[in-house]
């Protein structure tokens, strides 16, 4: 089957298992991945790690790109693969977006310097930053586009220049968060970029934010529970087949799990540790261990996360098959 690179699908962010010791447990991870590889052609065509889901800030540098090499290996032949790229200063960023490549990315998932989240940014920041890493690196980005709310949102207008002026900006991850900006910034972006996709990022309300109309996702709920993720999102992508009542029935099902891992709230840290509880819970991963400073979880929280998953009936899942 020959690979096709995609921007519109479900890309779900992918988690890192961890031993004991907290270096990445490699065997743990390729299993992991040949079950998500399970779900090519039934609505997820990539994968982005080096995510928040996958850890990016508490990876080393060479783990960020042993990751790529991974993940390459084990789903590249037909997968999308898509790499973040957190850094704080565009010469780094640039250098980091070419060892994503020289791994085997696809593209790259650019997120702002954090540094803009503290300070603000000067309002030409952004449109140089993104349009020096692509022609820096030479290589497809996924803008990823944070809270309307924070100091490192980009205005619609910043997205129509980088979509129209920077051929390598394929796709934007739309994190608006404020659902008043998010569907109008989508509207104008669909009538003034046709061409580019949008995808949704909001993992705690998804069904909510597929109704504009988007390409797909880039959550890590797909990488916990795409067993629900996939067949929700057939419905919203072809409506003209479906009805309401299954729409809202999906939705009510996703539901009590997004409750249980994002409380209602956006994703964070502590959001990422309880989906990897899940993901231990259901058999897939060993440890649901974290990089530091994020802390373990408390049994009160596993208990939450246990009753989430009985509730959305999320059934274990046998990993024999995709062991080495």
């Amino acid at each position: 089957m020959a690979k096709v690179k995609t921007f519109k699908t479900i890309f779900p962010a992918v988690s890192v298992p961890l031993n004991d010791d907290y270096s990445i447990n490699e065997t743990e991870f390729r299993a992991y991945l040949r079950w998500i590889k399970s779900f090519y052609g039934k609505g997820i065509e990539g994968l982005v790690c080096n995510g928040h889901t996958g850890e990016i800030t508490g990876l080393t540098r060479a783990e960020r790109k042993r990751v790529v090499e991974i993940c390459s290996e084990v789903c590249g032949d037909v997968m999308t693969i898509i790499s973040g790229v957190n850094c704080e200063n565009t010469d780094e960023s640039i250098a980091m977006a070419k060892e994503a490549k020289e791994a085997g990315a696809d593209g790259i998932l650019l997120m702002p310097p954090h540094m803009w989240l503290r300070f603000g940014m000067n309002p030409n920041a952004p449109f140089e930053y993104v349009k020096d890493v692509a022609e820096g690196a030479d290589i497809d980005i996924i803008i990823h586009l944070y809270p309307a709310t924070s100091k490192a949102f980009y205005p619609v207008e910043d997205l129509i220049k980088m979509c129209k002026e920077i051929d390598h900006v394929k796709c934007i991850k739309m994190g608006t968060r404020v659902t008043s900006i998010y569907e109008h910034d989508v509207r104008l972006l669909r009538k003034e970029c046709p061409d580019i996709s949008l995808i949704t990022c909001h993992d705690e309300t998804l069904c909510v934010s597929w109704f504009p109309g988007m390409d797909g996702a880039l959550i890590g709920f797909a990488g916990c529970v795409p067993e629900l993720i996939c067949p929700a999102r057939e419905v919203f992508a072809n409506p003209d087949k479906h009805t309401l009542k299954e729409a809202q029935d999906w939705s009510d099902r996703i539901y009590h799990i997004s409750q249980a891992i994002y409380g209602g709230g956006q994703p964070s840290g502590e959001a990422h540790a309880r989906l990897k509880e899940a993901l231990v819970q259901r058999g897939i991963f060993k440890s649901g261990l974290m990089r530091r400073p994020v802390l373990p979880l408390n049994q009160e929280e596993k208990d939450w996360v246990a009753l989430g998953l009985k509730r959305s009936e999320l059934p274990n899942v046998d990993m024999s098959q995709y062991q080495d």
